[in-house]
């Protein structure tokens, strides 16, 4: 009591220690360095086509060029709903993209638990044949591929499109690695059950593959709602064109276009994309990481 009456009158407080110094972490520094300048890179090339579609035809060019338009015009994007049948071609690419995102989940999980569970002669040397024609360019065999479409009626069709996109080796080759790390015990059990291979399929390992499958619809969506090579060969008629093909048109008679009507229009085209991403973003962090726990 005379200690603390003491430090009262004499009006000095007790020394608090000094904290020490943290060390700074340059281990992650370099991390956040690296993620900004891969965000920039990734970015940037979006941020700036967003930035022109904003801009007058006459400011598109301007030297030296303004990143963030301070007067942002918004008339190229009427002028894209003017020249295309925007609705058309959304509903045909979402046909499209769809229906193929649908048929490689369902052939990729079923091929996949084939190669991973099932037991039959050749499987190995089946499965490098089909992990083989990942190494063949699309270019190689659009040429056998459009003559089996013409030869079967289907020439200029969204069904020329979809059906020889279904099979896919890489779904294929992630639904069996994906399968492989599920216990093999299930099998066994529902085996011992009576059940047959296609009810251990569809009853046991098809629904704890939905993350993987997932994986494997959102891919086959993004990669077939921009591509252009396959629909410029298979499509003639203005109505079966999809978006990509639209929008080329766009550019008009030798690239006389307006730059900031053509960027709206890539903008326009990447909100379905986005929007299937944001709503399968927690499906797809699932199946990546599925498999970290096993």
């Amino acid at each position: 009591m005379s200690i603390t009456t003491e430090r009262v009158s004499t009006g000095t407080a007790p020394a608090v220690p000094a904290r020490p110094r943290r060390k700074l972490n340059w281990n992650l520094v370099l991390r956040v360095v690296l993620l900004m300048i891969a965000a920039i890179l990734t970015l940037g090339p979006v941020m700036w086509t967003l930035s022109t579609s904003l801009r007058s035809p006459s400011e598109s060019f301007k030297l030296p060029p303004s990143f963030f338009p301070w007067n942002p015009d918004f008339t190229s994007y009427t002028q894209v709903f003017k020249q295309l049948d925007i609705v058309l071609l959304v509903l045909n690419s979402a046909l499209v993209t769809g229906l193929i995102a649908v048929g490689q989940m369902i052939t990729a999980a079923m091929a996949g638990y084939a190669f991973a569970n099932l037991k039959f002669r050749g499987r190995g040397a089946l499965f490098s044949i089909v992990l083989a024609t990942m190494m063949v360019p699309m270019q190689v065999t659009i040429v056998p591929v459009f003559m089996l479409i013409r030869g079967m009626g289907l020439s200029d069709t969204l069904l020329a499109l979809i059906l020889p996109a279904i099979p896919t080796a890489f779904g294929t080759f992630l639904m069996r690695q994906y399968f492989l790390g599920l216990p093999a015990d299930l099998a066994e059990a529902a085996s011992i059950d009576g059940a047959t291979p296609w009810r251990t399929f569809r009853s046991v390992y098809a629904p704890l593959a939905v993350p993987g499958m997932a994986i494997v619809g959102i891919l086959a969506f993004n990669f077939h709602w921009n591509e252009f090579f396959r629909p410029l060969i298979m499509t003639i008629s203005e109505q079966n064109f999809t978006l990509p093909l639209g929008l080329v048109s766009l550019q008009g008679n030798l690239g006389t276009g307006s730059i900031s009507v053509v960027l709206a229009g890539v903008v326009l085209s990447m909100i379905p994309a986005l929007v299937v991403f944001i709503f399968g973003q927690r499906a797809l962090q699932d199946g990546l990481t599925a498999g970290s726990g096993k």
